[in-house]
């Protein structure tokens, strides 16, 4: 299976999320900076405010893109232990490197918005989306900083994501929406016929365009 774009994931994704459209009580959340456009195309189907949640990989020594963690946009950090311990990391190294990465969740939280306040996730029924999970790593930081804010539920929606992944993150979320669970699993972006790189702008202005005038 093959999505043509993101915009085209997050319309079939809208189409298994049918019975929340109009729900005064819900609100769709992309993981930037790909996931803010598969979510917006469910948050524009399901007539649902739109808003971003940072999380961010705690890359291996030497290896960014490996993930050895991740952390969220409300400090929550969730460790691979038995990567760090076979990679031998020091703990000094992941202090460091969370530190990091928390600065930079703060300046994307700043642009995303444009100086607007995040929704109040409490008691809210939380469509977390992505365009696609490998690990699990980030979302999973993503799901626990969130069922921190009290939400009624948690439903993690994403195109593509190896079963093992899927299976794992059945344990994090009430709910799971995947489309396709491939195997084995290559890449995110080898399920996509376009996969290009998402720009801050592009994130800015989808997240402005579908912003709520209500009360948060």
């Amino acid at each position: 299976m093959l999505f043509r774009d993101r915009h085209e994931a997050g319309k079939l994704l809208a189409q298994k999320l049918l019975d929340l459209k109009g729900n005064p009580n819900a609100i769709v959340l992309g993981i930037p900076r790909g996931g803010v456009v598969v979510a917006y195309e469910v948050a524009k189907t399901l007539g649902l405010p739109l808003d971003v949640f940072v999380a961010r990989k705690i890359g291996a020594p030497g290896n960014p893109e490996l993930a050895i963690g991740a952390v969220a946009s409300d400090g929550t950090v969730v460790l691979d232990e038995l990567s760090i311990s076979l990679m031998g990391v020091p703990k000094q190294y992941i202090e460091k490197e969370t530190e990091r990465q928390k600065e930079e969740i703060r300046k994307r939280l700043q642009a995303y918005r444009g100086g607007r306040e995040g929704y109040s996730l409490q008691g809210k029924i939380v469509i977390l989306v992505d365009d696609g999970v490998a690990t699990g790593a980030t979302i999973i930081a993503s799901l626990r900083a969130i069922k921190a804010s009290n939400p009624s539920q948690t439903i993690l929606a994403v195109p593509v994501a190896p079963p093992d992944t899927v299976e794992k993150l059945r344990r994090e979320a009430d709910k799971v929406i995947c489309l396709y669970t491939p195997s084995p699993f290559w890449a995110v972006g080898a399920f996509y016929v376009n996969f290009e790189q998402i720009s801050d702008e592009e994130v800015q202005a989808l997240l402005a365009e579908l912003a709520s005038g209500e009360e948060k």
